[in-house]
């Protein structure tokens, strides 16, 4: 079932109704604080299920808690949170998006009750999508790790109650969203500086100037190890030889433990290990609201919100 299609059931259900329309159709959800967001479970999104017994138990518990639902694979959908907050305006960031073919194959918009909006898109099959945020642009990505409040779930603000409601549904087929190249798009990283040539060789000497220079240090020390050990690895020190020389030029306050960790988290925050592709999930193939063959569109032009 298309979410456009669960979520149009939901117009007036009361709650405990609504989260068992959910779990009817094979979508994982939990109980969140009335009018609000937190979870009311130990585990949070990490607990949520589809299993219809434990779903009614928390409504018969808390009949007017809203319903969360985990993003990414569990429930097979990932969802652009566009946010209208101080200066940040996400509803622009979105439409500059748009323009670029970053954003469009949404299979449904929902208006948040805070005036912003949730487009909603299937999640890519055995790819991991981790959920991140842009606070400048406003725009917040719900991926893997994270989770959304769906309809009929409300908040109260300022006194008033409003719901999270249907805004639109597309109009074309859904295809999937590169949140990775919607990331670069909207909150780009600077550019490493370039280094200054150096005519020495790049290796265990660099290593020993550091642990001298750290053994100098009377305070921030672990915050100035960090720092160093990224612009070792920058250089390509390997990480054994940075290791070596600031253990050997350890105090007892500086322990190896503390030196092992920071010096093995800068190398890893210069060079991550890359990604690697997961299988799907059997709940996404066989229950997630986008399990059906999702063909390509190209994309179309920005819709107001």
């Amino acid at each position: 079932m298309r979410p456009a299609e669960l979520f149009a059931e939901m117009s007036g259900l009361p709650l405990p109704v609504a989260a068992g329309r959910f779990t009817d159709a094979g979508v994982p959800v939990f109980p969140c604080v009335p009018d609000g967001k937190r979870p009311l479970i130990e585990g949070g999104f990490h607990a949520a299920t589809a299993d219809a017994g434990q779903v009614a138990a928390w409504w018969r518990r808390w009949p007017t808690a809203n319903i969360g639902v985990p993003t990414g694979a569990p429930s097979g959908l990932v969802v652009v949170d566009v946010d209208v907050h101080g200066s940040a305006d996400g509803r622009a960031s979105f439409d500059r998006a748009d323009a670029a073919g970053l954003v469009g194959g949404w299979e449904v918009l929902v208006r948040t009750p805070t005036g912003g909006m949730h487009a909603y898109y299937p999640a890519t099959p055995g790819v991991e999508q981790r959920s991140w945020q842009a606070g400048r642009a406003g725009v917040d990505f719900r991926g893997d790790g994270g989770y959304i409040i769906v309809p009929p779930s409300a908040r109260t603000i300022d006194g008033a109650t409003a719901l999270y409601r249907v805004a639109e549904v597309g109009a074309d087929a859904a295809r999937t969203v590169d949140g990775k190249a919607l990331r670069d798009f909207l909150d780009p990283r600077p550019e490493p500086r370039a280094r200054p040539a150096t005519s020495h060789a790049v290796g265990r000497e660099d290593a020993k100037r550091l642990a001298r220079w750290l053994g100098r240090q009377d305070t921030d020390r672990n915050l100035k190890l960090f720092w160093a050990s990224c612009r070792l690895a920058e250089a390509g020190v390997p990480m054994a030889d940075a290791l070596d020389a600031v253990l050997s030029a350890a105090k007892s306050d500086f322990g190896p433990r503390e030196i092992t960790a920071t010096v093995c988290s800068a190398y890893r925050s210069i060079h991550p290990a890359p990604a690697r592709p997961r299988e799907a999930s059997p709940v996404q193939a066989t229950e997630g609201w986008f399990s059906r063959a999702v063909p390509a569109r190209t994309a179309t032009s920005g819709r107001g919100l």
